[in-house]
């Protein structure tokens, strides 16, 4: 499946208009978000991977009075979020050469490491560490079980892996993080199978 997962990027840059209408304002994402932020100290730094176009999520981020810096490989996505957001900063770039030689007090994945291959996603946790204050916060979504699945989008095939659980929470440890809160498709988020963790 190594093909569709190289196309995932350009789906979304060719989708950009289609994505955020069909991705809407609603953000049934607000009690994590709520568990995340309050980990993180007043006004924090937050590291969003895979930002898409800020809404509704970095939206929400940026009224909790949190800085952020946004990442995603879609140029198309990053226009509109330098457009909504432009006292932030909202970067083009690759998730898997992140090297930003900082460190924030949150990190945010959300709907996007799942697009990675297996061992792209083993090598995130790495910069997930690298760019973790104390303390710092990390979130992100994944898959139930480990396997690789090729939905569509717009008719085009949008490829998604997902790691064993028991991994996720190794690769949590080996990279001095503790895990918060995590619950298996939960029904209250669109059966998101989210992650919730801090650094120790």
């Amino acid at each position: 499946m190594a093909s569709e997962a190289d196309q995932v990027v350009g789906i979304y840059q060719r989708h950009a208009d289609a994505w955020s209408r069909d991705r809407g304002d609603e953000l049934r994402e607000k009690p994590w978000l709520d568990r995340f932020l309050a980990l993180l100290p007043p006004r924090p730094t937050v590291l969003d991977i895979g930002c898409g176009n800020g809404a509704p999520i970095a939206r929400y981020l940026v009224e909790q009075q949190c800085r952020m810096t946004g990442v995603d490989a879609a140029s198309a996505m990053i226009a509109r979020c330098r457009d909504r957001f432009p006292e932030h900063e909202w970067l083009v770039a690759d998730m898997r050469a992140v090297a930003l030689h900082r460190r924030f007090d949150g990190i945010v994945a959300w709907n996007s490491l799942f697009h990675l291959p297996a061992e792209d996603q083993r090598q995130m946790f790495t910069t997930f560490g690298d760019h973790a204050a104390p303390g710092a916060a990390v979130m992100f979504t994944s898959g139930p079980a480990a396997g690789e699945q090729v939905g569509t989008y717009r008719g085009e095939p949008l490829y998604h892996a997902s790691l064993d659980l028991d991994e996720y929470r190794a690769l949590l440890h080996d990279n001095g993080f503790d895990v918060a809160t995590q619950v298996v498709e939960d029904p209250s988020c669109g059966r998101h199978t989210i992650w919730l963790a801090q650094r120790t």
